[in-house]
């Protein structure tokens, strides 16, 4: 067993919707795993970590780049459920040589954190994890593509019901990811073009079969297929609304379309469409990627702990094995 592996991970905003039950998904893949709720409210904190069992709860002020943490404190990995816009998280990690995972960063602000990591590329692994609900589109999509000789074209979809954004943090990634910048990035018959307007909508069918608007949006999702596939084009569309569930009077859900089109291995043309489904939303989807990639970077699943470098999801996560999570924690799986 490594040192990381026998000290706690730190999840700062644990006691968040969406951290929260990223702990608590931790500990039902790992029970043993040493885990560390992190927030500014510390009674909010400490009351998560009584229910994730094993773990307790620390105060972090990301204005310092110790982040409020006593020099006794030492942790086996840093997990970031909010938009740290001082990087002391990732200085922090970097310090002392832990794994580092994001997952609010948008393509258009890699900036600093690229730029943190090329000043010290041997200090520690650092995942940005920031694709859709941390890599719940990507990992699928790699994983149908092996039907594929080779791919034409990858477009993505997801349904985020308006009921679903989660917490305040939550929210305020959303409000800047989809606002702060004019235009959006993809791939376009083998050139990437940010675009705007018109050409940032697209209409496609949702799972239950109703026509949705979409419009443009770019998560990690875009980096991480144009660097694994050969598709000359790769588009991600979101569209936040009313989810296929609630449109049939139950809970909302959230929806994930992959529509693939090249050719197959046979030597024909082909074009096929998956659809994920999380009846419980989106939160118990990002938690899984979470704890699928800490439980990676640990060396806990899928191979040794992983070396210092900078990394996205699929460098490091067999799709195979997000799939088959994903089906054993609730999400529904179908070829359309």
């Amino acid at each position: 067993m490594s040192a990381n592996t026998q000290r706690p991970v730190l999840i700062v905003g644990g006691s968040g919707i969406v951290g929260s039950q990223a702990a608590k998904m931790i500990r039902r893949l790992h029970p043993t795993l040493p885990i560390t709720i992190g927030g500014r409210d510390l009674t909010r904190a400490d009351a998560v970590a009584k229910e994730v069992g094993g773990a307790d709860s620390v105060r972090v002020d990301l204005e310092r780049r110790d982040l409020g943490q006593s020099e006794g404190r030492a942790y086996g990995a840093v997990v970031m459920f909010l938009k740290d816009d001082t990087l002391n998280s990732m200085k922090y990690a970097q310090d002392k040589g832990l794994p580092y995972v994001s997952i609010s960063t948008g393509v258009f602000e890699v900036g600093p954190e690229v730029g943190h990591y090329v000043h010290r590329p041997t200090s520690a692994p650092i995942l940005m994890d920031s694709n859709w609900l941390a890599g719940a589109a990507t990992l699928p999509a790699l994983h149908f593509a092996r039907e594929f000789q080779t791919l034409d074209s990858i477009e993505l979809a997801a349904v985020l019901d308006e009921q679903d954004l989660g917490g305040p943090a939550a929210y305020a990634d959303f409000e800047r990811l989809t606002k702060a910048a004019p235009s959006v990035l993809l791939l376009q018959d083998g050139k990437w073009r940010w675009v705007s307007g018109e050409e940032a909508t697209r209409t496609f069918i949702g799972v239950d079969g109703s026509k949705l608007q979409g419009q443009a949006y770019s998560p990690l999702d875009v980096l991480s297929l144009s660097a694994a596939t050969d598709a000359r084009s790769i588009r991600f569309d979101l569209v936040v609304g009313e989810s296929a569930a609630r449109r049939r009077g139950e809970p909302f859900s959230t929806e994930i379309i992959i529509e693939l089109s090249g050719r197959k291995h046979d030597g024909t043309q082909g074009r096929v469409r998956h659809e994920i489904v999380h009846p419980s939303g989106q939160a118990p989807v990002t938690a899984l990627g979470v704890a699928v990639a800490v439980e990676r970077l640990l060396g806990l699943a899928g191979g040794p702990p992983v070396a210092p470098g900078l990394y996205l999801p699929h460098v490091l996560i067999d799709p195979a094995y997000m799939v088959r999570r994903l089906e054993e924690f609730g999400a529904r799986i179908r070829r359309a």
